[in-house]
């Protein structure tokens, strides 16, 4: 009876996707719910929302409350966006130390170092575990640190893929995950999950990831995320075996749970597609790799991007092959054409004449190409543009956002105690003006990394006598700024001179004065254009 257990659960093992779901019907579900995405994190951002409210309703005094919340906000966002857990996961940091609780401090270190590992940041990684004393931890802590460190150590010598220095990672590895097996009950939900992890690692045969498809179908209560994550882990062992029909299904799968899980730091998606590839279905490839690219971008997950970066431009010359094979096809149907021609003197003209213009629309594809290059080179310099100023703004902004944060929790405090006055020095002391020379100053400094050359060209448009320099203490004055706006395509007069806080009347003097001492007036402004970018995309 035993035997045939075994012998049941193998061919179970061996067939994990049930008959009649083909790969076919799996994408055509895939794609489905990849267009109820936007409902799926709409669900999320409702769960954040309403945690965040009950949280701005407690008092901040109210450290475990704080805490417990603050953490409830940290697993909504460590798969989904890595700068807001990041945020949160500080503030568990602050709480915990507030409470004189290293224990709790140092869980807080374990989730900050899944949130760096999901970045692809592995130094900082371990650098953040290291400062962890385990032996201050309850066993569910230690399991967590545990798992982190095994993950730390597989995913860098995987990332690495040296025979020198990955194999000491494995090992370190699997020690790992022999230590958070140990402190786990046995059949839980995370002793099968670590133990088949385990297994699938090691490279044994096929067999040895049932715990993971037990899981799987076991009937426990496991989330969502961590049904993505094991057919993931299971799609790659089949792929390691050979049999990438399977492991094509897995994928699909676990691709699908991310999106209802709404995963952003998601391998499935992208293994998808680089799998799609290799089977020549180069339209799904290409959107689900776009999507995916979306989603790292999303989460912030840099080593993804990376991965993503590696399969993008096979797909694009995949399709610039399909193209030149068009195109082939094409020319023989001509030469045919012109070889029956040659033979039939009466159609000689006619041929001469279609030749004709075959050859002016060949004229009129290269103009457009050249054109489309001239377009994809101001998009690229245009994206390098919006990376740098939204990532930097997107900085300020948080930085504003929290400073709104205290001074909301500092009127609040003025009011309960009806201190009036002191309300009134706390609005006093903010000043508009300084912060207005620190964003014109992140402006500047931003704007001469994308072109550092911006100040010497323009002078090399006016005699020495006209030219325009910043003092020692600016790095743009208001002459320099008013056409480095003008260079990033904000023409308008009325918007520069809100951005720079002028009337339009001053803004328009300020150019016909600077435009009239140019040595060629006339083409100023397109010289100004023409001003290159350094490092907008390779």
């Amino acid at each position: 009876m035993r035997i045939f257990l075994r012998i049941a659960f193998a061919l179970f093992v061996a067939f994990p996707m049930v008959s009649f779901a083909g790969t076919d019907s799996l994408l055509n579900a895939l794609k489905t719910e990849i267009s109820r995405k936007d409902t799926y994190d709409a669900v999320k951002q409702a769960r954040i929302q309403k945690l965040k409210k009950f949280q701005h309703s407690l008092s901040p005094y109210n450290y475990d409350a704080q805490y417990d919340v603050s953490l409830k906000l940290y697993e909504e966002y460590k798969s989904y966006q890595y700068d807001s857990a990041y945020v949160y996961v500080n503030k568990l940091k602050n709480i915990s130390i507030g409470m004189n609780d290293l224990s709790r401090t140092y869980y807080s270190q374990i989730k900050l170092g899944f949130i760096l590992l999901s970045s692809g940041m592995f130094k900082e990684t371990f650098d953040c575990m290291k400062g962890i004393n385990p032996k201050l931890l309850v066993d569910s802590m230690k399991v967590e640190y545990y798992f982190i460190m095994y993950r730390c150590n597989t995913d860098l010598a995987k990332y690495n893929n040296d025979k020198y220095f990955s194999p000491e990672y494995m090992k370190a590895g699997y020690a790992y995950i022999d230590s958070a097996i140990a402190l786990t009950p046995k059949g839980s939900i995370n002793w099968m999950h670590y133990t088949g992890l385990k297994d699938a690692q090691l490279n044994n045969d096929i067999s040895s990831t049932n715990e993971l498809s037990k899981l799987l179908y076991s009937g426990k209560p496991i989330s969502m995320h961590l049904r993505a994550m094991i057919n993931c882990s299971l799609a790659i062992k089949y792929l390691n075996s050979n049999r990438r029909d399977e492991a094509l299904m897995l994928l699909t799968q676990s691709a699908i749970a991310d999106i209802k899980s709404s995963t952003k730091e998601t391998v499935a998606l992208w293994m998808l597609a680089e799998q799609l590839y290799k089977n020549q279905n180069i339209k799904d490839a290409y959107n689900f790799i776009q999507l995916a690219k979306a989603d790292a971008d999303f989460y912030g997950a840099r080593q993804r991007k990376i991965q993503i970066g590696a399969i993008l431009p096979l797909v694009a010359a995949e399709e610039l092959n399909h193209s030149e094979k068009e195109k082939n096809r094409i020319l023989m149907y001509l030469l045919a054409i012109t070889g029956l021609a040659s033979l039939v003197i009466l159609f000689l003209f006619m041929i001469y004449k279609q030749l004709g213009k075959l050859k002016h629309k060949e004229r009129i594809i290269e103009d457009q190409n050249i054109q489309l290059k001239d377009i994809n080179h101001k998009l690229e310099e245009d994206a390098h543009i919006k990376e740098e100023y939204i990532g930097q703004f997107f900085k300020i902004i948080s930085g504003y956002i929290l400073k709104l944060e205290k001074l909301k929790m500092s009127v609040d405090t003025k009011l309960s105690i009806k201190k009036y006055d002191d309300i009134r020095l706390i609005i006093n002391n903010i000043n508009i003006k300084k912060e207005r020379e620190v964003l014109y100053y992140s402006f500047d400094h931003i704007f001469l990394k994308i072109f550092p050359n911006f100040i010497p060209t323009f002078n090399s448009l006016f005699e020495e006598k006209d030219q325009i320099w910043p003092q020692e203490h600016e790095v743009l004055n208001t002459d320099l700024r008013i056409f480095a706006l003008i260079r990033m395509g904000i023409n308008d007069n009325d918007t520069i001179a809100k951005i720079l806080e002028y009337s339009v009347n001053t803004i328009y003097v300020y150019k016909m004065r600077i435009k009239a001492k140019a040595k060629n007036p006339e083409q100023f402004e397109q010289r100004i254009m023409d001003i290159k970018a350094v490092d907008s995309v390779a």
